[in-house]
């Protein structure tokens, strides 16, 4: 099946576009696009979003997410992230950039656009790529979880030495084939409203990220 997206990517999951469960993958999403005209999230262009922004060979963190978000005009691809102009940011973003301001004394940006860590690259991975408006999960158990798994297991196989920061227990989860002595594996509480004061506020993922790339000879990422 003929797939738009990076070329490492595409070279990588090939054998993946292939499979039964893809193709019906994407007939669900395609007949999603055509039946609810203009709203589907992402873009379609912009599915792909996440590897397209990060090369197969330069990823250095990989951060998961859920879902893209149902609300218009937010989602674009990255997880957590939203297009420049949402006003309010939405809260488990809130409070990323809360806790990287307490970690590393970053005052946050006025806006929550986070394809400047997906150049440097932070692979923004959301466990499933598609979402209807206003229904988020709408598209769980559909394929993408699989098609995800795959990812993060090539990854597992190919790669060490990249920062894996898994917040809440899916996450977590879908994180088990990563060999932790191979690489680094940040968990902590997700930073939703909901979890974010059992522990994800003060567990530190940004410094610990850059500590770890430091002392294996890689870039920091500037947050």
């Amino acid at each position: 099946m003929e797939v738009k997206i990076e070329a490492s990517w595409k070279d990588q999951l090939s054998n993946e576009f292939e499979k039964d469960y893809f193709k019906s993958l994407i007939d669900f999403v395609k007949s999603e696009y055509a039946t609810h005209k203009d709203g589907i999230f992402p873009k379609g262009n912009e599915i792909f979003k996440a590897f397209d922004a990060c090369p197969f060979d330069q990823v250095k963190v990989v951060i998961l997410g859920q879902d893209p978000y149902p609300t218009r005009g937010h989602a674009h691809g990255l997880c957590f992230s939203v297009e420049p102009h949402v006003r309010p940011l939405p809260k488990s973003l809130n409070n990323i950039y809360k806790e990287l301001e307490t970690d590393l004394g970053i005052t946050p940006r006025d806006n929550g656009d986070l394809r400047h860590w997906a150049d440097q690259g932070v692979f923004m991975l959301n466990s499933v790529l598609t979402v209807r408006e206003g229904e988020a999960n709408s598209h769980k158990n559909k394929g993408w979880e699989k098609f995800t798994d795959a990812v993060i297991e090539k990854l597992a196989e190919k790669r060490e030495g990249i920062v894996y920061i898994l917040w809440g227990s899916k996450a977590q989860e879908k994180g088990r084939v990563v060999n932790a002595s191979k690489n680094k594996i940040i968990t902590s509480p997700h930073p939703s409203p909901l979890s974010s004061y059992r522990g994800f506020f003060g567990s530190k993922p940004f410094s610990q990220t850059n500590a770890y790339l430091t002392s294996i000879g890689k870039e920091p990422i500037r947050w």
